[in-house]
């Protein structure tokens, strides 16, 4: 990573939850606003890449279900999603959100730590990961620890901050983001993040990727695949 780049402190896990059990039931509208409604392109391209009827999928950090609900009409009537999220908050927004549109026999919801999933190794086909990286305090441990939970030939997808490739751009958004960050309601703990190289180190094999968003504040999606064990025999 360039010395250029600035990588800021994460603040506290209870600091982070606190903030979003407090946003919850305008995190959507705001995470929209703020982002001039690049989220949702994210979560459908991802989605679009990944996921496929009769899939189990996890959404990691899922929230308020934006990305799991698209992922639930995908998945189909045999499919399975399951929501993790540290905010009760945000899962409880979720949870109405997937009665409201029908899904909610196909969606579960569980509390829990991105960092210390409650599952087993290779448990999911589709492992998702929507803006809920960016503010953990070990992106690359988080990174891989979705990565753990991917069978053999199952894919990740991930979409987070990253920094503008433009220098000049680059330093603007930076100074932004200092006052921005003086503000953690308004930050919600996210910075930019890198993750990509983890996963190449585990062995991941990088299928797409893109950059989308505002140019002061730019997002990374990737899509990639574990490789099957005995190379696919």
């Amino acid at each position: 990573m360039s010395n250029d780049l600035t990588v800021r402190d994460a603040l506290a896990p209870d600091r982070v939850q606190a903030i979003y059990d407090r946003k919850a039931r305008h995190y959507d509208r705001l995470h929209a606003l703020l982002t001039l409604r690049a989220d949702q392109r994210g979560r459908r391209f991802l989605v679009r890449e990944t996921v496929h009827e009769g899939d189990r999928v996890l959404d990691a950090g899922g929230g308020t279900g934006s990305t799991a609900l698209l992922a639930a009409a995908a998945v189909g009537s045999t499919g399975q999603v399951v929501v993790l999220d540290a905010s009760d908050g945000m899962l409880e927004v979720g949870r109405q959100r997937a009665r409201h549109a029908g899904l909610a026999d196909r969606m579960e919801f569980c509390t829990g730590d991105l960092l210390k999933l409650p599952f087993g190794d290779g448990d999911f086909d589709v492992v998702l990961s929507t803006y809920s990286l960016c503010p953990v305090y070990d992106p690359a441990a988080g990174v891989l620890e979705l990565y753990r939970v991917v069978k053999p030939g199952g894919r990740l997808g991930a979409a987070h901050s990253t920094w503008p490739r433009n220098r000049v751009v680059r330093g603007v958004g930076d100074l932004l983001e200092r006052v921005v960050w003086r503000f953690p309601s308004l930050s919600m703990g996210c910075r930019p993040v890198e993750t990509l190289s983890a996963l190449r180190d585990a062995g991941a094999e990088l299928l797409i990727e893109k950059r989308y968003g505002v140019p002061l504040y730019p997002f990374l999606a990737y899509v990639v695949e574990k490789p099957a064990a005995n190379g696919g025999a």
